[in-house]
């Protein structure tokens, strides 16, 4: 238990000194032009347009899988009685 308390111990004072090491200025200024930031729009309105029949897909998929089981469930049933 008390080598535990010393491993941890020692990665916390790592990991306090650690964010000092990496850190870095920030003087460049963000100078990019409508039109970058409009292909950047672009390409995120095509992803969402291919995210729409995924996620359709996706609960038909689920939606098939509850009927399936809900079909063998009433046979199951009917075969019992």
């Amino acid at each position: 238990m008390n080598g535990m308390r010393i491993i941890s111990s020692a990665i916390a004072m790592l990991l306090v000194a650690v964010p000092s090491a990496f850190a870095s200025t920030t003087t460049k200024v963000y100078s990019s032009s409508i039109l970058v930031l409009a292909f950047v729009g672009f390409l995120a309105l095509i992803v969402v347009i291919q995210l729409i029949p995924a996620i359709m897909a996706l609960f038909g998929a689920i939606k098939g899988l509850a009927k399936r089981d809900e079909n063998a469930r009433l046979a199951k049933v009917e075969a019992d009685e």
